[in-house]
């Protein structure tokens, strides 16, 4: 049974041909098999407290597959760093460290978003730091609904406007790091998202010969990645 892995979707109520995607793609998925959400599910997420009604139906979806005996691995990404333990429980997703190693039929392979990998923007990783904080996290959830949400949509702006006037290159994963944190897990295998370039990259570390696998993002379809005993497909979907 293939393993199935997932990123940046940036679900947001403004995009409901995704969410509909989203659900069509869950109802799909079998008892026993394993999906991998690896950040950035959603657009912005405020906080557990927050009852956006958009979501209501993605939440019921994820229960659903938990209920179905369908594992579903959450990951933290850029914009859904406030998903907690009251979500995990309410969908029966299964919150998942950056980075994480999983055993893939055999392979070592190591799990990540993908934004730590982003070294050469120094200006992002210093604001990442800040965003990780548990301190700063708890002062922020404190704040009431209403003020939570004009920050996020402040936030997306700056980012929006950062990524027009920044270098392409400059938002893309160092592959220096990359091998890094690959020799650091000893893992051959990197899956992440973040940079909405998919593809699937051979190279080499000296001796050993590694694979990253980059997943696509959601915005005018889905995208999949399959693992199995027969290696790594990525899949588009219709939305």
């Amino acid at each position: 049974m293939a393993t199935l892995f997932i990123s940046d979707l940036h679900l947001h109520p403004e995009r409901p041909a995704i969410s509909r995607c989203l659900i069509d793609f869950l109802a799909g998925l079998d008892s026993g098999q394993h999906l991998y959400i690896l950040g950035d599910l959603f657009e912005a997420w405020i906080g557990d407290d927050h009852p956006e009604p958009a979501y209501q139906p993605v939440k019921q979806a994820l229960k659903n597959c938990a209920a179905a005996e369908v594992g579903i691995y959450l990951m933290h990404g850029n914009r859904d760093f406030l998903l907690g333990p009251r979500f995990a429980r309410e969908t029966g997703c299964t919150l998942l460290a950056d980075p994480a190693v999983i055993d893939l039929y055999g392979r070592r392979a190591l799990l990540m978003h993908g934004d730590s990998l982003c070294t050469d923007d120094q200006e992002y990783q210093r604001l990442r730091q800040r965003l990780r904080d548990p301190q700063w996290q708890r002062e922020a959830l404190a704040l009431p609904i209403e003020q939570r949400l004009q920050f996020a949509a402040h936030a997306r702006e700056l980012s929006a406007a950062a990524g027009r006037e920044r270098d392409a290159e400059l938002l893309d994963v160092n592959q220096e790091e990359v091998r890094r944190v690959l020799r650091q897990h000893g893992a051959d295998l990197l899956i992440h998202g973040h940079t909405h370039r998919p593809g699937i990259h051979r190279f080499t570390d000296g001796e050993a010969t590694r694979e990253r696998a980059v997943l696509g993002d959601w915005y005018e379809q889905g995208s999949v990645l399959r693992a199995s005993d027969a290696g790594l497909e990525l899949l588009s979907l219709p939305a």
